[in-house]
């Protein structure tokens, strides 16, 4: 992800002007406040917001603190082992994004602030 980390109340307010694909796998997102962001499909998925992905990080992140055992690998769906990419971006009001992805996930919605603010802290971490 790149971006121009600038924090003020205007950038908190930026809408996107433009998405456009950037390869196969990843989206450029131009704000109102000239501002760039670019997520790959991967980085996406795994910022899922919706209840299902963050209860399944939950109970990862619980497992992972606790596994003394062997570690279980999942079994991956055709659909899960085929190189990830955004099939549909659809808007959900004025405020965000609902994305779809080649592993038939699309219930995450993606609000701006969403968007924004986690490209801008990941641009900011050394």
């Amino acid at each position: 992800m790149t971006s121009e980390p600038q924090r003020n109340s205007e950038s908190s307010n930026a809408t996107p002007t433009e998405i456009r694909r950037d390869g196969e796998a990843a989206i450029c997102i131009v704000w109102s406040d000239q501002q760039t962001t670019r997520w790959t499909a991967k980085e996406l998925r795994d910022r899922c917001p919706c209840a299902t992905c963050r209860e399944k990080q939950r109970a990862s992140d619980l497992d992972s603190s606790s596994a003394t055992g062997p570690i279980a690998l999942p079994v991956l769906s055709a659909a899960e082992a085929r190189p990830l990419t955004i099939v549909a971006m659809q808007p959900v009001g004025t405020y965000a994004y609902n994305i779809a992805f080649s592993d038939g996930h699309n219930s995450g919605i993606y609000t701006f602030d969403r968007l924004r603010r986690d490209n801008l802290d990941d641009a900011q971490t050394p």
